[in-house]
């Protein structure tokens, strides 16, 4: 059964501009500071700011995260419910715009109810 479940990481109580950093913490099981400090590094590394797109994905795809397009059959109405309902079993970064949510096993995890958020692509492991 899919459920929204509040998640914020983030030792200070922060949640505005890191949604990525509170996803990713929540797919790999690790912390915050963990989570920030290594796609900090990994930007630094490839010269390119930490909420870039391309360095945190490819902090997942080290992560054994695979990228993959959403099906185009309707794509003003396919909300990230509707994914959670079609893949009760895994871990997944949905991309929305401008906003990122954790997904796993049907579940999804943001500090807001996100629900209604139509994905672009998914990482998926």
């Amino acid at each position: 059964m899919m459920a929204f479940i509040f998640y914020n990481p983030n030792p200070d109580g922060k949640y505005v501009g890191d949604c990525v950093i509170r996803a990713i913490s929540r797919l790999l099981r690790q912390d915050w500071d963990t989570t920030y400090y290594d796609i900090c590094e990994l930007g630094g590394d490839i010269h390119n700011m930490p909420s870039a797109d391309d360095v945190w994905g490819e902090y997942l795809y080290r992560n054994g995260f695979r990228k993959h397009a959403i099906l185009d059959t309707c794509p003003f109405c396919y909300t990230v419910k509707d994914f959670c309902l079609d893949h009760p079993v895994g871990s997944f970064l949905l991309k929305t715009s401008g906003h990122v949510v954790a997904v796993v096993n049907g579940n999804y995890y943001d500090t807001s109810d996100s629900g209604n958020e139509v994905p672009i692509y998914f990482w998926g492991k």
